[in-house]
């Protein structure tokens, strides 16, 4: 921001530099009429990021500022933008009507990426969590609140790998920290929006007074914070800043409860195995093409957001998985009634955030009319579960009626109001006899107005007299310049026009009067009610909060009943043994991207005492990948609750998965790919366990093939023989000399990807065989790829060279060829070329060009 000289800038400038140094970190939206404007560094920014003009405006003598401005109809969706890229963005509002003197303007809302309610900044099935994070001691408390629906949780963490995947799982939209530990915790955050708090938001004291204020408790004990003194101050710092935002517009918290939880009771995934097995969206960042695009036939934004938080946080709870299985095999079992609750579900709003709009202060007369609709079809959803009354009670019984808020709806606000209440026409007749009767005289002001046409003309003889309005002027007579001579002495001049003049009588100023301050007195009057039935309305925001995370837990596992009868998913065995057993299993998302009954399934049999590690080999493009994910998918769906896609699975609960697959690399932090492959071999090999799960595919082909082949062997070995680990194990891998491991590790079990050859070609079978793989076909792949024909003949020349040079060794290594092969070959490259010229197709002057390039290249210019 540019130094001002306040005696050369103008009022409007002094009042926005006032407001914006009272918001610095953030861009000041500064309304102005019809526009929110922003000036200075702010302006460029914003023109830079939504792509809209930067021009200039006079602010002080003799300058002008760079300015940007946005439709305050629109500005949603620009600040949406905004938000979406992490910035913070102050709204000045104009306070009070307009007039000869400058408005007033103060900032009443501090939107930050983690704090927004509005529904249009809000994506309808995903959380938008505010996290709040403070460390002491190596410890981490964490604590993290959607705003929009009140939900609310917290943790302590042990160490920095145990806070990364946490915050990998919750994905915040804005991190708080202390400003003090910024530079600490900020390596740990990646690239979530960062907030700084000051201490007092974070003070031991203040946070446990401001819990027990929000939470209307006399002990932390029963919220499981007793002995949590981290979580503690994270939860109570997220409330200090999420008030601190919103506190000039005198909004409510919408928090009734908290919930501690140990990270230790999910399913444990790293952010490797996030990204690897695409489960909320595909390395590429897109929805589409991931596990949740598949699976998600929910009908309601909250079982949407349901959904994803099953997904984000598989179970470790035998008991509750079963319960879940049993819920979606209620609805497998009934078709017919799924159907029914699908049809209800798809006419409910959203019941979770509009209750949670209720507390803020923040629901418009749309919205209370909406969640009564919501609410009224709460019986109807209660009778359609009566089709599976042992199964589903205990859901049904959850969905209790609201008879008093849809009585309080209904019988004070009409059926279709306005969006606003500046306007009226909000409260139905016969709610309040006060504003009936305002309304009643209004009326009859304007029949009186309506007739005083009528009336005056006979009175005057002026057959072209009419009364008129205008939000200027008022009420109004209009006489034309010819017959102003016919004008009674009772009429006052109030405005003179070309042709004519406007006059007012006293009896038209009393209508006026009536009419314009029952208007006024309206808009107050329901604006009144209005504000008492939504606080009203407001008292039962906890209950039908609970009520709508029934209702988002019905849409969920009845949307999980129908991808698993619409495609063929099986219910799988659930214990706490360590068998993996899958009958023809199924990658669930690429099934749907191939034509019916293409996909060929695969069977997978692992257990600690016995196949503990499948060994998998053959040739790239067979479907090893596809068939190592499908198994970790078939895992995943089954700890949440789901059916599977197989024909039979038990699945012994496992604690956690991991996952190494693909060729990533990270240059911004300086790591090459093999780097990557490294570190995230190395976690899981530190971090599993006997109830794990472990897929790899292709260690080890980072660095050279010797490097590379002592590796993986390493990984083997030590994944089987190390107590402390011990996980059952996919390892796809390129080095057929690891097969001989089987002979050596007794549960290490050898699988291929079958494959048929026949008269040169090959055809991929797609199905895991006993026995290991002896080729890798790569140079047929490279055939299929487009390769020259030169290549494919030199690669396979390289091949059958190497191949006799290495006839393997013990333990399954080859040895080193005993000389190094000529690789590009004068003779053989000349003869190549030569071969791939099209003599048919090429001009004499081609021809020419070509052998003068050959003889450059392998003889001598002449």
């Amino acid at each position: 921001m540019r130094p001002s000289n306040l005696a050369d800038d103008t009022p409007l400038r002094r009042q926005y530099l006032n407001l914006k140094r009272q918001h610095p970190d953030t861009i000041l939206f500064f309304r102005l009429g019809d526009f929110y404007e922003t000036f200075d560094e702010d302006a460029k920014l914003v023109a830079r990021e939504l792509q809209i003009t930067l021009t200039s405006r006079p602010m002080a003598r003799g300058e002008r500022v760079p300015m940007a401005g946005v439709p305050h109809h629109a500005v949603e969706h620009y600040l949406a933008r905004l938000m979406a890229k992490g910035y913070r963005v102050a709204m000045a509002e104009q306070l009070g009507e307009p007039g000869s003197k400058m408005m007033e303007r103060e900032v009443l809302r501090v939107l930050t990426p983690g704090t927004v309610v509005e529904p249009g900044l809000l994506e309808a099935t995903h959380n938008t969590y505010l996290l709040a994070l403070v460390s002491a001691d190596g410890r981490y408390g964490l604590a993290y609140i959607d705003a929009s629906t009140g939900q609310f949780a917290a943790t302590e963490l042990g160490d920095a790998a145990a806070l990364v995947r946490e915050l990998h799982r919750v994905g915040p939209a804005e991190c708080l920290v202390l400003g003090e530990q910024l530079e600490a915790l900020a390596p740990l955050l990646g690239d979530v929006p960062l907030s700084t708090a000051d201490a007092w938001m974070f003070e031991p004291g203040g946070c446990r007074d401001t819990l027990l204020r929000q939470l209307e408790a006399a002990s932390l004990e029963a919220f499981g914070l007793g002995d949590l003194p981290l979580a503690t101050r994270a939860a109570g710092g997220v409330l200090h800043y999420l008030g601190h935002t919103r506190h000039l517009a005198g909004e409510k918290l919408p928090i009734s409860e908290l919930r501690t939880y140990r990270a230790e009771g999910f399913l444990t995934l790293d952010q490797y195995s996030r990204r690897n097995l695409e489960i909320l969206r595909t390395t590429t960042g897109e929805v589409k093409g991931s596990l949740l695009s598949v699976v998600d036939a929910t009908c309601t934004p909250m079982g949407g957001r349901l959904l994803r938080q099953w997904l984000a946080a598989p179970l470790l709870d035998l008991a509750e998985l079963e319960a879940r299985q049993e819920h979606v095999a209620a609805f497998v079992d009934n078709g017919l009634m799924g159907g029914e609750v699908a049809d209800l579900l798809r006419r409910m709003p959203d019941l979770e955030r509009l209750a949670a709009r209720c507390t803020q202060g923040l629901a418009s007369p749309r919205d209370l009319v909406a969640l009564a609709a919501s609410l009224e079809l709460l019986p109807a959803v209660r009778t359609a579960l009566a089709a599976a009354p042992e199964r589903l009670a205990q859901l049904a019984a959850a969905l209790r009626d609201f008879p008093e808020v849809v009585g309080l709806v209904r019988g004070a606000l009409r059926d279709e109001p306005p969006a606003t209440l500046t306007d009226g026409g909000v409260i139905r007749p016969g709610f309040s006899p006060e504003l009936d009767g305002l309304l009643a005289g209004a009326s009859d002001a304007k029949a009186g107005i309506a007739g005083l046409e009528v009336t005056e003309r006979e009175r005057t003889g002026i057959r072209n007299l009419r009364v008129g309005y205008n939000r200027v002027f008022g009420y109004y007579i209009e006489v034309s310049n010819g017959n102003l001579a016919q004008v009674p002495a009772d009429y006052q001049r109030k405005q003179t026009l070309a042709g004519g003049e406007r006059f007012v009588t006293p009896r038209l100023k009393e209508y006026e009067s009536i009419v314009l301050t029952a208007e006024e007195r309206r808009v107050a009057l329901e604006t009144e009610m209005f504000e008492r039935l939504r606080a009203e309305v407001a008292g039962w925001a906890p209950t039908m909060r609970n009520v709508a995370q029934a209702l988002a837990y019905v849409d969920v596992v009845r949307g999980l009943a129908h991808v698993a009868v619409t495609r063929h998913y099986c219910r799988p065995t659930l214990d706490l043994g360590d068998a993996l057993d899958v009958v023809e299993g199924r990658h669930p998302v690429i099934e749907l991207a191939l034509p019916p009954g293409v996909f060929v399934p695969n069977d997978c049999h692992l257990r600690n005492d016995g196949c503990q590690m499948m060994l998998l080999t053959g040739p790239n493009m067979a479907g090893k990948s596809t068939y190592l994910r499908q198994v970790a998918l078939i895992v995943l769906l089954a700890q949440i609750g789901s059916f599977v896609p197989a024909a039979s699975a038990h699945v012994g609960l496992v604690d956690r998965v991991f996952t190494r697959v693909g060729a990533q690399d990270d240059l911004a932090s300086g790591q090459s790919t093999f780097m990557v492959e490294m570190v995230e071999t190395s976690l899981i090999l530190q971090s599993s366990t006997p109830r794990s799960l472990i897929i790899l595919d292709e260690v080890g082909r980072g660095t050279s093939t010797f490097d590379g082949l002592a590796i993986a062997q390493a990984v083997v070995e030590y994944i089987h023989n190390h107590p402390a680990c011990g996980a059952k194990t996919l390892f796809a891998t390129h080095y057929h000399e690891l097969t001989a491991l089987e002979a050596e590790l007794p549960r290490v079990h050898n699988f291929r990807m079958d494959v048929l050859e026949e008269k040169g070609q090959v055809v991929f079978l797609r199905k895991v065989v006993p026995g290991g793989a002896d080729r890798s076909y790569g140079i047929y792949v490279a055939k299929l790829a487009g390769a020259p024909r030169s290549v494919i003949r030199r690669a396979e020349e390289l091949l059958a060279t190497l191949e006799a040079a290495s006839p393997g060794a013990p333990n399954g290594h080859a040895r080193h060829p005993a000389h190094q092969l000529a690789l590009f070959s004068p003779a053989e490259s000349f003869r190549d070329e030569l071969e791939d010229l099209d003599l048919q197709n090429m001009t004499p002057l081609q021809a020419l060009n070509a052998l003068q390039g050959l003889q450059l290249r392998y003889g001598r210019a002449r």
